[in-house]
């Protein structure tokens, strides 16, 4: 794996943005000390799923991460407050509490409805977000 580390310090609000090769596979072990149990959940679009999920489910699993997903659908359409009530009631019936970590993985859609949603979910939850796109990386 190649990849630098991009420290962000903003207080007890720091976060560490990895880029390079190999990340996905090695998701799980750069996720593990972030959770309270070995489980998170996935969001992800259609797209994104097919031509990638499976890496990130194999790098989870290659550290004892079980995981669970949900697959919205791409485009912009999905950024809406319908979409969002869905993704709110699905986290929920997913059993997703405010200890757990939900991943965003995809573009600047997926990114924002996610944040958003774990922002509100529980008085808040964690996210870690794995962008696709460049808009996401910089969003």
């Amino acid at each position: 794996m190649t990849s630098e580390t991009i420290d962000v310090d903003l207080g007890a609000r720091s976060y560490q943005i990895h880029v390079g090769e190999g990340l996905l596979e090695n998701a799980g072990a750069m996720i593990a000390p972030l959770l309270a149990r070995p489980w998170t959940m996935i969001v992800t679009d259609a797209n994104v799923d097919a031509a990638q999920g499976a890496r990130l489910a194999a790098g989870l699993a290659g550290a004892g991460i079980e995981h669970d997903k949900i697959v919205l659908p791409p485009g912009e359409a999905t950024k809406s407050f319908a979409r969002l009530e869905h993704l709110l009631s699905d986290l929920l019936s997913r059993g997703v509490e405010r200890s757990d970590v939900v991943i965003a993985f995809g573009g600047g859609v997926i990114g924002d409805i996610t944040g958003f949603a774990t922002a509100v979910l529980r008085r808040g939850c964690r996210f870690v977000q794995i962008p696709t796109s460049l808009l996401a990386q910089v969003d």
